[in-house]
């Protein structure tokens, strides 16, 4: 399976789903053609507006896989995880 993701006008991704492998091209294409057919798919197919992603669950490409609150970086072509939150003092 193929993992997406969609990002908000701030690039913070809303959520993540999953296409078939050959919906992607796979095994002919490889990254970053499988991104092209997948969000093609996406559009058109699934009927999804938005901006996507594709994530790689084994840290192939863009850093991290994505989820839910994680930001893209499209100078960088990466996701990175929300920051880690502060711990409450103890009182």
């Amino acid at each position: 399976m193929a993992s997406f993701a969609e990002l908000d006008e701030n690039n913070i991704v809303l959520r993540v789903i999953s296409v078939s492998n050959d919906v992607c091209g796979e095994p002919t294409l490889t990254f970053p053609d499988t991104d092209a057919a997948g969000r093609a798919f996406i559009a058109n197919t699934l009927k999804l507006g938005g901006t996507w992603k594709q994530t790689s669950y084994n840290g192939n490409f863009r850093g991290t896989y994505a989820g839910i609150g994680y930001t893209y970086d499209p100078v960088t072509d990466t996701f990175t995880p929300p920051p880690t939150p502060e711990p409450d003092p103890v009182k």
